[in-house]
């Protein structure tokens, strides 16, 4: 109003950090940008357009002057427009991806803490458990989903392999684990729901004989991003992961698991001669 300008449109991504490159309305602004459907982006500060450096150089310095577009961010007294304010867009584009990666590592700490105690630190509890509404950090038995992982250890001992096991369930209408937490948590969402991906598979029933989490031991720390500034992740060998044993109820019984995995251990052998015949 001061300065007599108009305003074409308010971009907000809530909750979300500012150096995700896939916010929503962020890549909505910067498309509008491109196609000079505005003049000026006016942000409360710098690090509210992003705190990754590289993005600083590609639009505030790289593309929008080509586009013909005036960042202003109020806080830091940043403005394209001005002369020799460049130097300070730079270091203020270095010092919040410095808090950036610092809080990155200050995260990870406090969960590698908490994972090394026992702690339980994942969004979703592995099928068969559920949270403690009391204290999150705490895996309850979740009784009709460990019902179902009891039967399928039963069966596989009984001499069902995993793919009988999978078309058995798929019979009788039981939900998978994915359409299981679906139903259960209405936060879950992991992208486009098929038919096919709410079906038992071979795959599915191997990783619930295979996941030591049912003897009542938390195993955390699998994967961990490649770096603060990408989603990719990378598996990490067993002597890094986090492993605490007695952390929760079992609701596989020690024998019968050693029972199943000298059972699994014989079938890859089987699989690894037969390659070689």
């Amino acid at each position: 109003m001061e300065r007599g300008w108009d305003i074409y449109h308010i971009y907000c991504d809530e909750d979300y950090s500012g150096a995700d490159r896939l916010r929503p309305d962020f890549n909505r602004m910067i498309q509008a940008a491109k196609e000079k459907q505005f003049q000026i982006i006016l942000c409360k500060s710098q690090s509210r357009f992003t705190r990754d450096m590289e993005l600083v150089e590609k639009y505030i310095h790289g593309l929008f002057p080509i586009w013909g577009i005036r960042f202003i961010a109020i806080a830091d007294n940043a403005d394209t427009e001005v002369k020799g304010n460049k130097k300070a867009r730079q270091i203020n584009g270095l010092v919040n991806e410095w808090y950036l990666e610092d809080m990155s590592q200050n995260i990870r700490t406090v969960l590698d803490a908490k994972r090394r105690q026992g702690e339980f630190v994942g969004s979703f509890a592995s099928y068969g458990y559920r949270k403690d509404p009391q204290d999150k950090h705490r895996l309850l038995v979740d009784e009709p989903a460990a019902a179902v992982v009891r039967r399928i250890y039963a069966l596989y001992l009984s001499g069902w392999g995993a793919s009988r096991i999978a078309a058995q369930l798929n019979r009788e209408q039981v939900p998978n684990p994915s359409a299981y937490k679906k139903q259960n948590n209405p936060a879950f969402n992991r992208g486009r729901s098929t038919a096919l991906a709410e079906l038992w598979s071979d795959s599915t029933v191997l990783g619930i004989l295979k996941k030591q989490v049912y003897t009542g031991t938390t195993v955390q720390h699998v994967n961990e991003k490649i770096s603060y500034k990408s989603k990719r992740l990378r598996r990490l060998p067993p002597e890094r992961r986090a492993v605490v044993q007695g952390t929760h109820a079992a609701v596989i019984d020690p024998e019968t698991w050693e029972a199943v995995h000298r059972k699994l251990a014989e079938g890859g052998a089987e699989q690894r001669w037969g390659g070689r015949r």
